[in-house]
């Protein structure tokens, strides 16, 4: 996944820099809020569970953007485009991380670490050439 932006006109909402639609923020944050929920940590079945109440419309949140902010809603993503859109881009990210042995998918502190080693990387590229 290729993150472009603007650092002048960076957006309040690191999920808005991260995914391009409102839906996919939306499911993105509802994740998030999910695992948290579940004490950091959820097994492969229960993201399967996930996935399959959006799939079939059954999930239920309070919105904190867009129209129906501060609403409760029933939200639907296709159970595919979540895997393909969603999670699997967060993990390679490093903001959700899947421990092969105890099949389970936690929160990751990863994607910070590797925002500032790219920043790292940035500045040794400018000494190599003398700036």
């Amino acid at each position: 996944m290729v993150i472009l932006f603007d650092r002048f006109n960076l957006p309040p909402d690191v999920f808005e820099l991260i995914f391009a639609t409102e839906q996919q923020i939306i499911v993105a944050k509802e994740l998030i809020k999910y695992i948290i929920a579940n004490k950091g940590e959820i097994t492969k079945t229960e993201m399967s569970v996930f996935a399959t109440k959006l799939h079939e419309g059954k999930y239920e949140s309070v919105l904190d953007r867009g129209q129906y902010k501060g609403k409760e809603v029933k939200l639907s993503y296709n159970k595919r485009q979540f895997y393909d859109r969603i999670l699997t881009p967060m993990k390679a990210m490093g903001l959700v991380e899947y421990d092969l042995y105890k099949k389970t998918y936690k929160i990751s502190v990863h994607f910070q670490a590797d925002m500032m080693k790219i920043g790292i990387m940035w500045k040794e590229a400018l000494r190599r050439l003398g700036v």
